[in-house]
């Protein structure tokens, strides 16, 4: 039953962690000098790339052997200084003894940086050989190349709409070229300077509007373009004040030099908040240009000068050269894409015009649309409790109001704390304006949560429920969960997300993605869970991306955050066990029901068990806390207990199925076996579980099946299958908890743990008379209904109707979405109605086209295929329907008489039963 040992990949990272438990300073123990006799058994091109690098005899060991293993492991194998290099990069970076930059990698191995992060990614793919260690690396790499890249782009076109184009040189003989290097490179230094992960897109993109507003200030005017020319005349320039110049020989700093007026001229011109970048400038860029002994000079800052002390940052940090984007060198270079031709608008307006392009989505201009929809949904919104939300407090039998505001203070305090720790000292002040934001949106959905269990109940006295500190808490983390989200873009790249340490995670500690917000506030996941669905009905203006994030969250709780040793869940578990109160966390007979999404966040926080529709509903409002020991207190949280159990069932089927459909297509029977494996195992030896993942689990489940069933199917299929998946990680296979303390691969996992644990139970589906399979979860459609997405017209093939959007004002939108808006312009005459209608009634699309010329309809022409299999245009056969559309209208008439068929037997049987 075991797999067979065919892990090379394994032993060598033993080698590695043996390796790394021996050294204590690596760099230092050993001598950095190359010794070339002891490497006359490898290709002598390979010993001179590592002379080339300086690397030292332990890392060209290494990179050998990383080397070697590939060969074995890959059908084929070219460009082979490439992946030398990328074999290098592994290996120092595993040892901790890297020596060469990554520019020097690249330079050396004529690589692009793209290039080297799609060798690594193959070579993973193919050997399984990337350590946790090195694939943090360099997701953190590619993720700042990325960030810089865009912020580049930017850049590049800001500074042609500042500077003039026709000249080169400034009357002080300053040229033009000179300025841009040196702007972009103190823009480097800055964020090098202020940021501890300078991955940050959002606060980097502030930043350089710092940088170019310094520099715009300290401009000749001659070579400025309008409107940056007039805005830095010193306009809304605040002058010295008598405090000012009173303190200016005391150790505190003088109030900083900000030109507003050229600051909120940059902010407009790219779409982002003046008054964020201001307290950027104020509490961080200030400190950074003090910290350089540019502050007090009105004089540009020397390009050479600042060009040596990046120089230092750049070798320490060894990385990329950033100052290569300069010079469009080919190692920063990405392929080019041109605009796809569905960016396009469909129709032109007026005869003969060209049809306007929409304008790409780059990364920086989704952020700021993302930031700006968020501050016009919190617009109306306070950083206090609304008057509604007051009288809410009243109406309680203990008025939560003071320990709401104390809560929120505390919380507020921690969090702009942990946040500075993460991003560094100079944000403390950027934590701070986030948590503002997320407490405008904290008490903005609670108000609404209210509203809605007031109608639902008939009641105003929530004295319990907003008495619950954890309620509260995970409300506010919510809230924070999408100000941070909005901020931070993407956070769940890679599938990287929301990986800890305890549970084989490979993330920096210095990552704000989730679940960071839990770890701040020290809030239970299974806390959290209970709201993300009351938050996001009650907050119908999230955006789709949102809705999907805070989805995407609930299943991280549910398939591996929830299941951390200190979770409440596994007491919730013991106790339900011990006192009887529900036979199962959830009754398998249940599972093909349908999931019914109508519990709120009371009840999964306070309620008891759902009363029969004979009972009178408890007043759970009003009643005084029943302590966690009473078995009162265990039955009220069976809901929430049984709810989560049939999300993680439907979602560990879901993830089941979608592998078993790929790998298994010949063998459909085996998938209910392996789900009712699954299952126990899930219910009964949830233990397992225990900082682990669901997903390791249910590959083990489906190995062990297919080995009593004698089906040849290997882990590294398996592993390869589920690889391919999305929001998936490597390090759900490559780093299980084997026992405390203790970590390895999903085979040893299998072997020592999974195998031994369950053996009886794989044992009884070999025998003639297997355990009864448990039914299949129905899997339901998404509980979260995405805004703005069209819905089918009833009784109609291709009519589609979109909810109208919230209007916006035209100075938040963006040039893609001021395209698609038509702003003052009335409809026009009736008869354009008429041809609308005509329109959408035909079976003919090609009326669209006589809406526009006013033309007669022209029947669309057909592709034709010949026997050759080439496509023929072919406009002879014009007449008529197609059969499908013919096909079609005939089974939309047989839906429309047997409809009036069941409404006739329907009346007539009415009409019996009241004669």
């Amino acid at each position: 039953m075991p797999p067979k040992k065919r892990c090379n990949g394994i032993q060598l990272n033993k080698e590695i962690k043996q390796t790394n438990n021996r050294r204590v300073s690596p760099v230092k123990q050993e001598n950095l000098e190359f010794n070339e006799d002891r490497h006359k058994n490898k290709d002598a091109e390979f010993v001179t790339l590592c002379k080339k690098l300086k690397v030292t005899d332990s890392v060209c060991d290494h990179a050998w052997s990383v080397w070697e293993m590939m060969l074995g492991s890959m059908d084929s194998v070219q460009e082979t200084k490439q992946y030398w290099a990328a074999c290098l990069f592994i290996a120092a970076t595993d040892l901790g003894m890297q020596t060469f930059t990554i520019t020097d990698v690249l330079k050396a191995a004529d690589l692009r940086q793209k290039q080297l992060f799609d060798l690594l990614k193959l070579m993973d793919v193919n050997m399984d050989t990337i350590s946790t260690k090195v694939n943090t690396a360099m997701n953190r790499l590619e993720k700042k190349y990325d960030v810089l890249q865009a912020l580049f782009q930017r850049f590049e076109k800001t500074c042609g709409k500042i500077f003039m184009d026709n000249i080169s040189k400034g009357k002080d003989g300053i040229e033009i070229k000179e300025i841009v290097r040196s702007c972009w490179v103190l823009f480097l230094l800055a964020v090098g300077s202020v940021l501890q992960m300078e991955d940050d897109l959002v606060i980097s993109f502030q930043l350089l509007l710092c940088v170019l507003a310094f520099y715009i200030k300290r401009c000749p005017a001659a070579i400025l373009q309008q409107p940056y020319k007039t805005a830095s005349g010193g306009a809304g320039q605040s002058p010295a004040t008598r405090t000012s110049r009173r303190n200016q020989g005391r150790a505190k700093p003088r109030p900083p030099d900000v030109d507003n007026i050229l600051i909120e001229v940059l902010c407009k011109e790219n779409a982002c908040s003046g008054d964020e970048v201001k307290d950027v400038y104020l509490n961080s860029f200030t400190a950074f240009l003090d910290s350089m002994g540019l502050s007090a000079s009105k004089d540009l800052p020397k390009e050479h000068e600042l060009t040596k002390q990046y120089e230092e940052l750049y070798l320490k940090n060894k990385d990329f050269d950033a100052r290569l984007f300069l010079d469009n060198d080919e190692t920063l270079q990405m392929v080019k894409t041109e605009v796809a031709q569905s960016e396009k608008t469909p129709m032109k307006s007026s005869q003969g015009e060209q049809p306007a392009l929409i304008p790409p989505q780059t990364p920086v201009r989704a952020a700021m649309t993302s930031i700006q929809q968020l501050k016009v949904i919190l617009s109306s919104a306070s950083s206090q409790p609304s008057d509604v939300l007051e009288l809410f407090f009243k109406n309680c039998t203990v008025n939560p109001s003071e320990e709401i505001t104390n809560r929120v203070k505390h919380l507020g305090q921690l969090f702009s704390q942990k946040f500075a720790q993460t991003m560094g000292q100079p944000c403390v002040e950027i934590g701070s304006q986030r948590f503002t934001l997320g407490v405008r949106l904290y008490y903005r959905v609670m108000e609404s949560m209210l509203k809605s269990e007031e109608k639902r109940l008939s009641v105003q006295n929530f004295s319990i429920l907003l008495n619950n500190s954890a309620f509260h808490i995970s409300l506010l983390a919510c809230a924070l969960e999408v100000v941070m989200a909005t901020y931070g873009g993407n956070t769940f790249k890679n599938g990287s997300a929301c990986s800890d340490g305890d549970a084989g995670g490979g993330i920096s500690e210095s990552d704000l993605s989730f679940p960071w917000i839990l770890d701040v506030f020290q809030l239970s996941a299974f806390d959290f869970y209970k709201v993300i669905e009351s938050f996001i009905k009650a907050e119908p203006s999230l955006s789709r991306d949102m809705i999907k994030h805070l989805e995407r969250c609930e299943h991280l709780v549910m398939e591996r955050i929830a299941w951390r040793s200190d979770s409440t869940l596994f007491e919730l578990l013991r106790r339900s066990q011990e006192e009887c109160l529900v036979e199962q966390a959830e009754p398998s007979a249940t599972l093909n029901q349908p999931l019914q999404h109508n519990h709120t966040a009371a009840d999964l926080y306070l309620s008891p068990v759902r009363p029969s529709s004979r009972t009178t509903p408890p007043d759970f409002h009003t009643s005084p806390p029943l302590p966690a020991s009473c078995p009162s207190a265990s039955q009220s949280k069976s809901i929430s207990l049984s709810l989560f159990y049939r999300k993680v069932y439907r979602l560990a089927y879901l993830r089941l199925n979608t592998l078993c459909s790929r790998l298994l297509k010949d063998q459909a029977d085996l998938e209910p076996v392996m789900w009712t494996l699954l299952q126990h195992t899930l219910q009964y030896e949830y233990e397992l579980m225990k900082d682990r993942h669901l997903d390791q689990l249910m590959m083990s489940a489906m190995y062990a099946i297919c080995k009593v069933k004698n089906i040849d199917l290997r882990f590294k299929t398996i592993v390869t299958a589920y690889k391919s998946l999305p929001n998936t990680n490597q390090e759900t296979f490559k780093r299980v908890l084997i026992r405390e303390g203790q970590y390895d691969s999903i085979i040893v996992f299998y072997n020592l743990v999974f195998m031994q644990k369950l053996k009886t139970n794989i044992l009884q589906y070999a025998s003639p008379r297997p355990p009864t399979l448990s039914p299949i979860p129905q899997i339901p459609c998404s509980p979260y209904k995405y805004p703005n997405s069209p819905l089918r017209v009833p009784g109609s093939n291709n009519v589609y109707i979109s909810p109208l959007k919230n209007r916006m004002s035209p100075s938040v939108m963006t040039p893609r979405s001021k395209i698609l808006v038509s702003i003052g312009e009335s409809f026009g005459t009736s008869d354009k109605f008429q041809k609308i209608n005509q329109m959408v009634s035909s079976t003919d699309w090609s009326l669209k086209r006589s809406f526009e010329d006013g033309s007669a309809p022209k029947h669309l022409k057909r592709l034709k295929f010949d026997t050759d299999g080439l496509d023929e245009a072919d406009g002879s056969k014009s007449s008529g329907e197609s059969k499908l559309i013919q096909k079609l209208a005939e089974m939309n008439s047989t839906r429309t008489r047997m409809q009036e068929q069941k409404l006739r037997e329907s009346a007539q049987s009415v009409k019996k039963e009241e004669a």
